[in-house]
């Protein structure tokens, strides 16, 4: 194959109504069924995150993969796997949506420090802040009622 990417991913996306059903002794089984998700198509995770409402994955996409139809599969596997292994008990779905941002290769390793600290930074910020500030950050329009 002649076709050389090299596009750093950070994908967010949350509980449906950022509801807090992640618990965290099933988050483990979570992440590594997302990986198999993403190994299986031909993506790299470089690390995957989160708290009791919303997930991190930072990821490498394989050229024939778009953006929206990993997210749709993850969701959609994901969702098959918590409701047939009863990951966690009260989780009703993701969100609609998604939010992705793209980042330079050396932002790498400051990115998986991020995802790796998400308990901690979660003590002082909302997932709402925190995403605000993402969409900020990266110059994104947005509806402020679409992130309540």
């Amino acid at each position: 194959m002649s076709t050389y990417t090299q596009i750093l991913y950070q994908i967010v996306f949350s509980t449906k109504n950022r509801e807090q059903t992640l618990i965290k002794t099933g988050r483990e089984e979570l992440y590594k069924y997302i990986w198999g998700v993403l190994k299986n198509k031909n993506c790299h995770l470089y690390r995957i995150g989160g708290v009791s409402d919303h997930l991190h994955i930072i990821t490498h996409l394989h050229p024939n993969i778009s953006l929206a139809s990993l997210i749709k599969d993850i969701k959609l596997a994901s969702t098959d796997s918590i409701k047939k292994h009863n990951i966690f008990p009260s989780f009703n779905g993701w969100q609609d949506g998604y939010s992705a941002f793209t980042y330079s290769f050396s932002d790498k390793d400051r990115l998986i420090e991020y995802v790796k600290n998400q308990e901690e930074h979660h003590r002082k910020t909302t997932y709402i802040e925190e995403l605000t500030e993402l969409l900020k950050e990266h110059g994104v329009e947005y509806d402020p009622k679409y992130l309540l």
